[in-house]
């Protein structure tokens, strides 16, 4: 794996001198000036590398689930349930901050910098890739900022702290089109792919994807079509890999599903997220919980969903479905890791203590099916201290971007079952039924349940529920869990009591009020031109 963060002295040196607030970090004013930083090939390299430290990381991608109903998180530090709940206020001390421009001012000071890299030492080639990267690595935090706050502050060359508190937002449609300008500006000078030491860098597939992606959020399904359709096409050589669950092992991260991930290493740039949302039987904290309506969604082994499909036995839920829930998702009675997971009676994962237990009784299984993985390997010593990479964009995104954009065009054609059937067959799920899924409202219905089932905890369910205008009925009211019952530990069977649902908490939305994040205020008490969301 491409260790591109080995770097991260440079990074430390670009934060030098602090800054009088988080929202743009000062240019770097110590022993290691401008002119000395840029005299080689290796200064350019090592200050881009330093470009990526920190640009996105895999704790935040699962966890903003919870911002969702896909996910439940107990804790309040972590700051995920205020939002959720419809209670987080600017001045929320554990709040997530996704408001902050490290990673732009780093941007823009190498591409303010990098052409004084003497040409003989680095050639036109080299240097218009490194930009490329670079510019890829400012559009996404441009991307990943509007989709959370709306208008922001579009800033493209380096500033002094005075400059950056004089900073007003800049309207999200003008933000949004610098980014695609800047996708489109990029691709031509990245590779389709690397080799060797470059393997995790930014691709023109990782350009395109993200191109896709907010086509689609945007509305512009026709662009949508169009880009995704180039990704499944030469010179682009993606598929999905043979086996769902095993595609989130740490071992099978660089495979021919990924466009695009966020790598760690561990001791360096660690990641903590198994410990995060493992049971406790495993040592884990159970923070982030799957919700009943998540698993609910899940279609049973005939294609169906939950409520069509007269088979479906609501004590005993968990038999013939979608073979991604218990892909994704450890539930009562999940064998795992060498027992029956008992959320029902003793001390480790009963649900009813909150003790690191999970409260909906559920627990997440994606990226840790196996936690030896992370014990005792080149990939961690502890569950709390892992290397790895958490993917950002994989091609099943693509084929389902791809199918989205058809049937909101209502282009119902072949080439649109068939991508959704890849994702599908894949997993062990039949073709889609055409005789049933034959026209836009029952297809969007498809594509949308597709999705969540698919992506669930990967980051993208927040934006779909604000792009799709569902938030105001997905979010308000009761999250629920498992019922109530108990697990034969001898063979994981089930028996359930009916009407005993657990209620975990109640949740409230205002629209349009939580499609937005709140401004943290220490950023607007520093900056006064800065403007809060409406409502916050």
């Amino acid at each position: 794996m491409k260790k591109i963060l080995l770097f991260i002295f440079f990074a430390a040196i670009l934060s030098l001198g602090g800054c009088q607030d988080d929202f743009l970090e000062r240019t770097p004013k110590d022993a290691y000036s401008d002119a000395s930083l840029w005299s080689s090939k290796a200064d350019a390299t090592a200050a881009l590398n330093g470009c990526y430290a920190g640009w996105e990381t895999g704790s935040a991608i699962i966890g903003d689930d919870c911002f969702t109903d896909n996910g439940f998180d107990q804790f309040g530090w972590d700051g995920y349930e205020p939002m959720a709940s419809g209670l987080v206020t600017p001045g929320d001390e554990w709040f997530p901050n996704y408001w902050s421009y490290k990673t732009i001012q780093r941007c823009n000071w190498f591409l303010s910098n990098v052409d004084k890299t003497p040409s003989s030492s680095l050639n036109e080639e080299l240097k218009n890739r490194m930009k490329s990267e670079v510019r890829f690595l400012r559009a996404y935090q441009y991307y990943k900022m509007t989709n959370y706050y709306g208008d922001v502050p579009l800033v493209t060359t380096a500033l002094t702290p005075a400059e950056s508190n004089t900073i007003a937002r800049t309207p999200k449609a003008e933000v949004v089109a610098f980014i695609m300008s800047e996708l489109d500006a990029i691709a031509p000078f990245l590779p389709v792919n690397y080799s060797g030491a470059d393997i995790g860098r930014i691709t023109k597939g990782a350009t395109l994807g993200l191109k896709a992606r907010i086509q689609l959020i945007q509305g512009d399904y026709a662009g949508a079509a169009t880009t995704s359709a180039l990704l499944m096409s030469a010179p682009f050589t993606y598929s999905l890999f043979p086996n769902f669950e095993e595609l989130f092992r740490p071992m099978n991260h660089d495979n021919q599903e990924t466009l695009l991930n966020c790598q760690s290493l561990k001791d360096l740039n660690s990641e903590w997220y198994p410990i995060v949302y493992a049971p406790k039987s495993q040592g884990g904290w159970s923070s982030y919980a799957p919700t009943q309506s998540l698993v609910d969604t899940y279609e049973t082994i005939n294609g169906k969903t939950i409520e069509e499909d007269a088979t479906y036995d609501p004590l005993q839920p968990y038999k013939k479905r979608d073979p991604r829930l218990d892909m994704s998702i450890i539930r009562p009675g999940s064998f795992y890791m060498g027992s029956y997971f008992d959320p029902y009676q003793g001390d480790d994962d009963y649900n009813l203590v909150m003790d690191n237990t999970s409260q909906t009784g559920y627990n997440l299984k994606k990226y840790i099916s196996n936690l030896d993985d992370y014990r005792g390997t080149d990939y961690g010593t502890d569950i709390d201290n892992v290397g790895g990479a958490i993917m950002v964009i994989r091609y099943a995104e693509v084929l389902l971007t791809y199918a989205e954009a058809k049937i909101e065009l209502n282009q119902l054609d072949e080439s649109v079952y068939d991508a959704i059937n890849k994702v599908r067959t894949r997993a062990g799920m039949p073709n889609v039924d055409k005789t049933v899924y034959n026209n836009q409202s029952k297809m969007r219905e498809l594509i949308r349940r597709e999705r969540r089932v698919e992506l669930a905890f990967e980051g993208l369910r927040f934006i779909d529920t604000r792009r799709w205008k569902i938030a105001q009925d997905v979010m308000p009211g009761v999250v629920k869990g498992i019922l109530e019952g108990s697990v034969d530990h001898s063979n994981g069977n089930l028996t359930l009591i009916p009407n005993t649902v657990k209620e975990v908490t109640t949740r409230v939305f205002t629209n349009p009020k939580h499609y937005v994040l709140p401004i943290k205020q220490n950023e607007i008490d520093i900056n006064k031109n800065l403007k809060q969301n409406t409502g916050y």
